[in-house]
């Protein structure tokens, strides 16, 4: 879900995949969901947490190019360009969070990633809220190993609080969750709490 509450659309699809997270790519330049956002791949569905959006060349040989010097705006540079959106994309890296299993919600790594070319959609409020209704995310997301982990997590928390119907019991939740994860580290505790707080 996005942090606006907007419904699940399919927004890409699964060019790589491990066991710990799955890259796609958007069908739509510059159409990637934010970061922090909850999505789903795969079937039986498999839950990731967008941690990285990149816009890059289709071809890593062909760097891009600066077009607009004598542009007055952005548009003008695409309108005078129009190859750009076929030669560019958006791809988006998510770590994977959980999966469904019949009708329960699982909070580990599934048996195997998402497959090439499974649909990547975002997450409906109702999936958001029933999939953090257990905060088993959050220690997967402390311990990502991302340089942004924080940020991610924020974001995420954000998102997710937007999807349940009381959002500062939620985020007062999480916040109790996090204390006891960071128990031994303050800062990094403060400066996570001062990302979510409304």
């Amino acid at each position: 879900m996005t942090l606006d509450g907007s419904p699940p659309r399919r927004v890409g699809e699964v060019v790589e995949a491990n066991s710990a997270s799955f890259t796609a790519q958007c069908y739509t330049l510059y159409d990637a969901p934010p970061l922090g956002c909850i999505v789903r791949a795969g079937s039986p569905e498999i839950y990731g947490v967008v941690c990285r959006v990149a816009t890059e060349p289709l071809d890593s040989s062909r760097p891009v190019l600066a077009r607009g010097e004598t542009a007055e705006t952005e548009e003008e540079v695409f309108r005078d360009n129009p190859q750009l959106t076929r030669l560019l994309t958006s791809r988006f890296e998510a770590l994977i969070a959980g999966h469904r299993e019949g009708d329960a919600d699982r909070h580990y790594l599934p048996a195997l990633p998402p497959p090439v070319h499974s649909f990547v959609y975002t997450c409906s409020p109702q999936e958001v809220a029933r999939f953090t209704s257990r905060l088993d995310l959050l220690r997967l997301l402390l311990n990502s190993g991302l340089t942004i982990a924080d940020e991610v997590l924020g974001a995420c928390l954000r998102g997710a609080a937007v999807a349940h119907d009381d959002s500062e019991a939620f985020l007062l939740r999480a916040g109790k969750a996090l204390a006891a994860e960071l128990a031994g580290d303050l800062p990094r505790l403060n400066s996570i709490l001062k990302k979510v707080s409304p």
